[in-house]
């Protein structure tokens, strides 16, 4: 029988605040009941979803287990959040304007000088952005799930993203999982039945949409065996628009094996593989082994790219048994994920 999460006494509020580009976008404070005795903890979620998505209905959640540690939790609604009205967002806007805004509110209301931050997937590739830039000194600890400087893709998804693609953008400027629910348009429907008929691994249509979108496997960004029945169900509110420019931005940033800009914005490095990251904060790099959507040997490079420029400093967990965002999504992450994740945060600075 699958446990079921239990009620915590809670006190949120949503803090808004401007990015660089004058973009409103909001942070969330989740504190218990007790005041905090760590230092805050900024969680950046990824494309195509929203701050929430760290708070699956499973027994003990990320933020669960950080509040319990005694950190401060604060979750990032960036400019990707299906929280706001869909937008032709980049990892560059978001690198530059959203995240260094994001970490300047946090120290401002916490009046810590020093923060940590859990970033994943596309959040995690465009905080990597910002940290390796220079924007965001105040972050002292990051760790990063499923990819960050190298994205690295299966076969197919490449596939995907360099054929694909243009034809997907000429029928939509946005891809949407909610579509598994409603379909609006002729082209929605049109990519609703096609991944309906090449997808039978589940009977949640937006868990099938999420795996067309993002990668390649069925599912591609969770086992199943890993998500309890109430997450499997809750997850269909959790996805929504992503735009096609994100993909035209990933698409070139595979062909060249690691992050690169698409705006030249003063600010921003044309190529954040080129030199050396002008940043002092420690990496814990992590990734499932069985992930469909970027794969493993992505963050072993960025852990290898970083640790050439300080040894004995970084770190990389590859965890068996997980995807992408199972790692915390999972029913079980509670014990197979998060104590890694909190003595990575815990570490003192190698020496």
């Amino acid at each position: 029988m699958t446990a079921q999460k239990q009620p915590r006494a809670y006190h949120e509020r949503r803090v808004p605040f401007t990015a660089g580009d004058g973009r409103p976008l909001d942070v969330i404070n989740v504190r218990g009941t007790s005041e905090p005795t760590r230092s805050p903890v900024l969680l950046v979620h990824g494309a195509g979803v929203r701050a929430s998505i760290f708070r699956p209905p499973v027994r003990q959640n990320i933020v669960d287990a950080l509040i319990e540690h005694g950190y401060d939790v604060w979750l990032e609604n960036w400019r990707a959040s299906i929280d706001f009205e869909p937008n032709p967002w980049t990892l560059d806007q978001a690198a530059l304007f959203d995240h260094p805004q994001a970490v300047k509110k946090v120290v401002e209301e916490t009046g810590h000088e020093k923060i940590k931050a859990i970033i994943h997937c596309q959040g995690s590739t465009s905080f990597t952005m910002s940290a390796i830039a220079g924007l965001v000194p105040q972050v002292d600890t990051i760790v990063s799930n499923a990819v960050s400087l190298h994205p690295m893709v299966s076969r197919w998804s490449a596939f995907k993203l360099r054929y694909a693609r243009v034809p997907l953008k000429a029928l939509t400027d946005y891809l949407n999982p909610q579509w598994g629910i409603q379909a609006p348009t002729l082209p929605a429907k049109f990519i609703t039945s096609l991944v309906n008929l090449s997808h039978h691994e589940c009977h949640n249509r937006v868990c099938k949409l999420v795996s067309f979108t993002y990668g390649s496997g069925f599912p591609a960004l969770w086992r199943h065996e890993n998500l309890n029945a109430e997450t499997h169900e809750w997850l269909k509110h959790e996805f929504a628009h992503v735009p096609m420019s994100f993909f035209d931005q990933m698409s070139r940033c595979v062909a060249a094996g690691h992050l690169v800009s698409v705006e030249s914005r003063p600010g921003l490095p044309a190529d954040f593989a080129a030199r050396e990251p002008q940043t002092a904060t420690r990496f814990a790099f992590f990734a499932g082994e069985k992930s469909g959507c970027f794969l493993p040997q992505g963050q072993a490079r960025s852990f290898e790219h970083f640790s050439s420029f300080r040894r004995n400093y970084h770190s990389l967990h590859l965890l068996p048994n997980y995807s992408h965002l199972d790692v915390f999504l999972g029913q079980n992450a509670n014990k197979d994920v998060f104590p890694l994740v909190l003595h990575e945060l815990e570490r003192r600075e190698a020496s």
